[in-house]
């Protein structure tokens, strides 16, 4: 039985989604873009500070291929396999979303900016053991998938990224 709450209730939540709507919708496909790459983002992230503290495992070609663009992916997995098969560390010796092999991070910020159509800079600051880290992620849109194309750490004087660890080049980016 319909009574006036109910009806009022269902009035309320249209109007609410038709200006939801509109807000995105006048906001441009930009904004869109840096909600969604927040979202895949802060999911990474998320996983550093949960109480697990397990952090992302990307121990398989499968898991790899969920956060990095296919080339980068696959040079990523073809180096774990040969070192696997040679009993010894590959090139990345630290977790690349944290440019370190152990954390203690309560939270993180992140800031997206807007480099090209599909493209966007993810600039990830937070304190691991009381050292505060700035890592920037260049996310690339694939399928409507946001993957990671590059991560660059500020190490020492010259910062190093993980395209140039697995010696690729920044094509089309």
């Amino acid at each position: 039985m319909l009574t006036r709450r109910t009806i009022l209730f269902a009035a309320a939540c249209s109007i609410a989604a038709c200006l939801t709507r509109n807000r995105f919708a006048s906001a441009g496909p930009a904004a869109a873009d840096d909600a969604s790459a927040l979202a895949f983002v802060s999911a990474i992230y998320n996983s550093y500070t949960t109480g697990s503290k397990d952090g992302v495992w990307i121990d398989s070609g499968r898991k790899l291929r969920r956060y990095f663009e296919p080339v980068l992916a696959e040079a990523m997995n073809k180096d774990q396999e040969n070192a696997a098969k040679r009993h010894e560390v590959g090139e990345l010796d630290s977790d690349p979303f944290i440019d370190a092999q152990d954390f203690d991070i309560k939270h993180f910020d992140v800031a997206i900016k807007d480099t090209a159509p599909g493209k966007v800079t993810a600039t990830v600051t937070f304190d691991n053991f009381g050292k505060q880290e700035t890592i920037v992620l260049d996310l690339i849109a694939i399928k409507n998938d946001w993957r990671i194309y590059d991560i660059t750490w500020p190490r020492d004087a010259e910062p190093k990224t993980l395209r140039g660890v697995f010696r690729l080049k920044r094509q089309g980016y």
